[in-house]
């Protein structure tokens, strides 16, 4: 038997349809989750078997998702900060409910309007799920390749939406880079160097472009 997963994707069997949604349920386990109306599929029937995302409600409760979000539990991602209080910043993963970034977790106060990279996890105090840009807790050297792999595609798809060119070179400064991107100097300069050899763009004296 499988073990459900919070902040991840699950596979889970449909037992019970009603008017706000449709109950799923893991083999196994007598607990029922609720897929909300909005997200059920029109295909879905009781029996059916399907992915969902799981994670906690604003009431702490367990619940499922078709949307699919920008970041799991174990990954990193660069996500944009929506909102701040007291507490902490909220990240947008695209999903209804922000993720959480609380201030003990933040590298850097974190501002709406900024993209961070960052650290998804389950907070083992409250077993929320939530964010940390303190990355370097959570990195190993096989993640570090991964993440220069990501950013590199994350870095063409920018360049092909704004008109193949960005005016942040590898001499631009960290703040810059970071204040943009949400990465390291080091991870951008490794990412132009990967689009670079695969003769994807060129470097110039102001900035990258997209190659011809």
């Amino acid at each position: 038997m499988e073990k459900l997963k919070l902040g991840r994707t699950n596979r889970l069997k449909a037992v019970w349809k009603v008017d706000f949604g449709m109950y799923l349920k893991a083999e196994g386990y007598e607990e029922k989750i609720l897929l909300p109306k909005r997200y059920v599929p029109t295909f879905l029937e009781v029996g059916d078997e399907i992915d969902v995302f799981l994670y906690l409600d604003n009431e702490e409760r367990l619940i499922a998702t078709t949307q699919t979000p920008k970041v799991q539990v174990g990954e990193f991602a660069t996500l944009e900060c929506v909102d701040v209080n007291k507490y902490g910043a909220f990240l947008d993963w695209g999903l209804m409910k922000q993720l959480f970034c609380p201030f003990r977790e933040q590298k850097q106060r974190m501002e709406v309007g900024k993209k961070y990279l960052i650290y998804c996890l389950i907070d083992e105090q409250s077993y929320r799920i939530m964010a940390s840009s303190k990355v370097e807790k959570w990195r190993k050297p096989e993640d570090a390749r991964r993440m220069v792999t990501n950013f590199s595609d994350t870095l063409l798809r920018y360049l092909q939406t704004q008109g193949g060119r960005c005016h942040l070179s590898d001499k631009s400064s960290p703040e810059d880079i970071e204040a943009q991107f949400g990465v390291s100097k080091r991870i951008y300069k490794q990412a132009i160097g990967d689009l670079y050899k695969r003769r994807l763009i060129t470097i110039t004296d102001t900035g990258i472009a997209l190659a011809e």
